[in-house]
């Protein structure tokens, strides 16, 4: 029998009311915060990063593609990974979709990784996006925004007991320990103005939940998200997940 209160519809009803107001005004600070976000000072990009596309080396002011905005997913795919992140992955199978839509409202959408551009194109094929993806491996595009990380910078962290999931996620990408966290997620935007581009807006950690659609409906569920330290961490590649 479950453990969790029952009441009657109305009692339910007073507190989902209750809630509704709480709700309502963590709306209308999500606005206010979204407000300050498009208010931040930009700045402008003096490094003259290459990236490897499908259609030959680019700019960062190329990677536009003739709009004023773009928006890059730094997904964690390192040089010497078998396979992707599963959690930038499921990240991915949001932001796919996506990229028409953002199109249509003068932005550019795409991921950017280190490893080799066929590497990436494989695995973009394997799993079934509709988005472009960029090599930014000859670059210190990553390095430059906090997403790539030295050995020497990671060893507190090493030092430590490292995460189960970190271990399970670095064996998921064919690679060590070392070799997983010294790649970092991350989203960047930037805005292009009389030909010269601007860093206007830099997030990671949780800062990328809005990208992982499936954590705001877990949300809204029984069971919530349903997650522990000491349990391995359930996300996996969209084509890994056992039928049900």
């Amino acid at each position: 029998m479950t453990e969790h209160r029952i009441s009657t519809q109305e009692e339910w009803q007073a507190e989902r009311d209750e809630l509704l107001k709480e709700e309502k005004e963590l709306t209308r600070r999500g606005d206010e915060l979204a407000r300050k976000r498009r208010e931040l000072p930009w700045v402008p990009v003096e490094k003259d990063y290459r990236f490897e596309t499908e259609d030959g080396t680019k700019t960062l002011a190329e990677l536009f593609d003739g709009r004023s905005q773009l928006l890059v997913y730094h997904f964690m795919f390192g040089p010497a990974y078998e396979a992707g992140c599963p959690v930038c992955s499921s990240i991915a199978d949001t932001l796919a979709p996506q990229a028409p839509h953002l199109k249509a409202r003068d932005t550019t959408l795409l991921l950017a990784s280190r490893a080799p551009l066929a590497k990436l194109i494989a695995y973009r094929e394997r799993m079934g996006w509709g988005i472009d993806w960029v090599s930014s491996g000859g670059s210190d595009f990553n390095r430059d925004l906090g997403f790539l990380y030295t050995e020497e910078e990671l060893k507190p962290f090493l030092e430590g007991e490292i995460p189960s999931t970190v271990e399970q996620n670095a064996r998921m990408c064919g690679t060590d320990v070392v070799g997983y966290v010294s790649e970092g997620p991350g989203l960047s935007a930037y805005a292009l103005s009389d030909g010269i581009v601007y860093r206007t807006y830099v997030t990671t950690a949780r800062g990328l939940e809005p990208a992982m659609a499936y954590y705001a409906l877990l949300d809204r569920t029984p069971k919530g998200r349903d997650e522990s330290d000491t349990r391995p961490l359930w996300v996996r590649r969209h084509d890994e997940y056992a039928t049900s």
